[in-house]
């Protein structure tokens, strides 16, 4: 089986927390070497995509990853993973030998191996800010290799499919014959799917990862010498060269080997790891100024790229404090002017740090497993949450939210996440049509500037927010890009409301409302004693302007 991080971090951090330095500090004026690409100024989220289960046709034709026996069904006395997925959306899933879900339903789980699994993925990331995808690739030479290769191949589809940047992270974790086929595997295989207009690229070269170079522990045994040699054989390659490197790579302490700093000096890019280090917010501010802070300044003073991780916690150790946690560090990356961060991980589940849909409650869970649900600290979180937590994360390091400490992330829409926030943000959308690249999720991305427009002269048109479950809304703000060049315009709208999807009422009647770029091309829509809906959709019927449908913004809120 394939060698778990988590193996050897766990006990390291507490011998390299003493490592004060002081009141060090920077501010968000701070500058990456490189200008904004497909890695920096992005989120990027590990990605494992390593789960496969008998019946799923995948080489491997095993429980992958999913049971400490992989040749025998997961179950209590069977067991590998430390959250239980939310498969609700999956086309296909498989029995295992966990007793039902708490509903009564079938305890089943995804495969990766799945194209459709694949695409659902995408799908969040792309609905919840999540630019790139790292697909992690470990020693392809034995029996995984093939269900590695094709799963490659199913995230580069889904990636050009949902607009979605990724690369090949290579995990050097106990391959032994490492300098070698490392080099032969990107030449005979991974090099190829940089040909994808999917594949990230950050100063015009495609990115590939390497974690694994200086951990001092026995599955990482490369020397300096041989390290700087692959480094050094994928730059003549012409790649730019992410390395994910232990935490205290800076002082060769703790997790860290001494002597390689030379090494990691030769990366275009550093991302030091963080699960098994923090695991509190008084953990993260401890990070925050022995490590992020001065590795920040050190990237800034060698010309290298930093792209620190966040994690949303364990959820098995009861870490995640409904998302305080995961808030923090963020709060933590933006006020120390960081850009990039890596999120540790999508799919994570055998060490509980997942963003990925997660069971919600009891209900969602087998009966009797011992798993834990997101309410597990009496707080109901949604099994989104941790997406949408990520998405004004990001929104956060983008500057498109003011610096703040406080969450804005509800655990449930429609709940309090310290403030009001927009309930439609990265939210799945619907249409009935659009014209050329307009796309119905152009208008909750939170870009003032992208927009949606319907097919031109087809009058009615509509566009849909789903919010993920019936909430009591009273306002909706649309707008238009603010930029002059959009003259003003009228467009009648009807707002209608849905509980499944299929039957409609009306929450507002057809009105015209007035979008001038003289008072900022905003146009509110008020319903004051609210309107109870799971679907929302604005109904077009006319445009003094253009033939068609147009909102750059479509943001909903509870008051």
């Amino acid at each position: 089986m394939t060698v778990s991080r988590r193996t050897f971090l766990s006990t390291l951090s507490a011998g390299a927390a003493g490592l004060a330095v002081g009141g060090l500090g920077l501010n968000s004026a701070a500058q990456a070497a490189s200008p904004a690409g497909d890695v920096v100024g992005k989120v990027t989220v590990g990605y494992q995509g390593w789960f496969a289960c008998p019946g799923d046709g995948a080489p491997i034709g095993a429980w992958w990853h999913w049971s400490q026996n992989w040749s025998q069904a997961p179950s209590p006395s069977n067991n590998v993973i430390k959250a239980w997925p939310d498969s609700r959306e999956f086309s296909r899933t498989y029995p295992t030998a966990y007793p039902n879900l708490g509903s009564g339903a079938p305890a089943t789980l995804f495969s990766s191996y799945d194209q459709q699994t694949i695409d659902t993925h995408l799908q969040w990331m792309a609905q919840n800010g999540c630019d790139t995808a790292a697909l992690q690739r470990f020693d392809p030479n034995g029996s995984e290799g093939p269900t590695r290769d094709a799963v490659t191949a199913r995230l580069r589809s889904s990636a050009e499919a949902h607009g979605v940047k990724f690369y090949v992270m290579y995990d050097v974790s106990g391959w032994t014959a490492m300098q070698s086929e490392i080099k032969a595997d990107w030449s005979a295989k991974m090099s190829a799917h940089t040909a994808s207009p999917a594949y990230a690229r950050q100063n015009g070269k495609p990115v590939v990862g390497i974690w694994g170079f200086g951990f001092d522990d026995a599955n990482h045994p490369w020397d300096p010498a041989a390290c700087a040699d692959v480094i050094a054989w994928f730059k003549s390659q012409g790649c730019y060269v992410m390395g994910g490197v232990p935490t205290w790579w800076r002082t060769g302490t703790g997790d860290s080997r001494a002597g390689y700093l030379d090494v990691y000096h030769s990366f275009d890019m550093l991302s030091p790891w963080m699960v098994g280090r923090i695991g509190t917010a008084a953990d993260a501010d401890n990070f925050y100024t022995n490590a992020t802070v001065p590795d920040l300044a050190d990237c800034a003073a060698h010309g290298i790229d930093y792209q620190p991780c966040v994690l949303p916690g364990d959820l098995s150790a009861r870490q995640r404090a409904h998302g305080d946690f995961m808030w923090r560090q963020f709060y933590n990356m933006a006020r120390a002017g960081v850009s990039s961060v890596y999120i540790s991980m999508f799919d994570e589940f055998g060490e509980g740090n997942q963003i990925a849909k997660t069971a919600e409650n009891q209900s969602q869970l087998p009966a009797g497993s011992g798993l834990l649900a997101l309410d597990e600290d009496g707080t109901a979180c949604s099994s989104d949450y941790y997406l949408r937590l990520t998405a004004d994360g990001g929104r956060l390091l983008k500057g498109r939210l003011a610096l703040t400490a406080v969450r804005p992330t509800p655990p449930v829409v429609g709940g309090s996440g310290g403030g009001n926030p927009d309930l439609a943000l990265h939210r799945p959308v619907a249409e009935r049509a659009h014209t050329q690249v307009y796309a119905a999720a152009n208008a909750v991305d939170g870009d003032p500037n992208s927009y949606w427009e319907s097919a031109d002269n087809a009058f009615p048109q509509w566009l849909q927010v789903d919010l993920g479950s019936a909430v009591t809304t009273r306002r909706i703000v649309l707008t238009l890009p603010p930029s002059s060049a959009w003259g003003a315009r009228t467009q009648t709208v009807t707002v209608l409301g849905s509980t499944d999807g299929s039957s409609f009422g009306t929450v507002v009647a057809a009105a015209g409302y007035l979008f001038d770029p003289a008072t900022g091309n905003t146009a509110t829509i008020g319903y004051p004693s609210g309107a109870s809906a799971r679907y929302l959709r604005l109904l077009f019927t006319a445009n003094t302007g253009w033939p068609a449908g147009q909102v750059s913004g479509f943001s909903v809120y509870a008051s």
